[in-house]
Parts: structure tokens; sequence; C-alpha cells
């Protein structure tokens, strides 16, 4: 028997919760700085910016859960493919091109990446998203990461 979307959309913040423990034990904030040439990051901001995701990603969890409409998969799994899946591709594009493992790739391989991919097929399977609806939140949720990395390691620099 399969696990249906309302339940499994919980698998994703207890990831999210697990991913930023090995992020901040295996040094995240100072491969910022090292490897990747971002601006410093205080422990104060990794963990106001990692509180202030977990609170948007529990609250979409919970509208997803409690409602049927289309939306709130949508919105779920675009913020959602930007924290996890997309992570994942970012955590392994830095390792690549900096030549240092980059914190968090254990855990955004492991948990983040299958578990993205178990939630959308579930999402589809229920009739939550479609196919091309559940690509589209992936390609917003990429987006999103983008702006992420971009105001969170960056500020913005060009």
């Amino acid at each position: 028997m399969r696990a249906p979307f309302r339940k499994l959309i919980w698998l994703m913040p207890a990831a999210y919760a697990v991913h930023i423990c090995d992020e901040w034990f295996s040094g995240f904030p100072r491969y910022v700085v090292d490897h990747m040439h971002g601006s410093p990051m205080p422990p104060a901001l990794f963990f106001t910016n990692n509180a202030a995701f977990m609170a948007i990603l529990l609250s979409l969890c919970t509208w997803a859960s409690r409602s049927q409409s289309r939306l709130s998969a949508f919105l779920l799994m675009a913020w959602a493919s930007g924290n996890l899946f997309w992570n994942f591709g970012a955590h392994l594009l830095y390792t690549v091109l900096t030549g240092y493992y980059s914190p968090g790739l254990i855990t955004s391989s492991l948990i983040y990446y299958p578990v993205s991919l178990m939630v959308v097929v579930a999402g589809v399977r229920d009739g939550r998203q479609t196919v091309a609806e559940a690509i589209g939140s992936f390609a917003v949720g990429g987006v999103l990461l983008f702006l992420v990395i971009w105001a969170g390691v960056y500020h913005f620099a060009t």
C-alpha cells in the first residue's frame, strides 16, 4: 500500500531539520566564506533564515494536508523543491566546482533528493498535480533557490 501525498509531505520538514543540523555541524557557514566566496554567515543569520524557511514549509504542509486544492500542492512543491531537490543540486555543484565537500551534501543526497521525488510522484499519483504542474512547481523552486543563494550567500552581489 502506498502512502498518500497528504501524509508523505511531512517527510519534507523532517528532512529539512536533519539537513540543517548536518549543515551546521559540518561547517556550512564557514564553507560559504572559504570556498564559495560568499559573505560571512553568522550563527544568528543561519538559524533565523532556516527557522523562517521551516515556518513557511510547515505552513504550506499544513495547508496542503488539509486541502485538496491544486494551488496548495503547487506552492508546497515549489517551495519544497527549492529547499530540498534543488538544494541537493546546489551542494553537488558546489562540491564539484570548488573541489571541496559542500557541508550538507550527504543529507541532501540521501534524504532530500529521494524524498522530493517520492512526494512529487505521490502528488501526481493522487491527482494533486499534473505532471506539467509538477514540472512547473520544480521550475519555480529552482528560481527560488537561485534567489536565496544570491541573496543569502552573495547579498545580491553581481
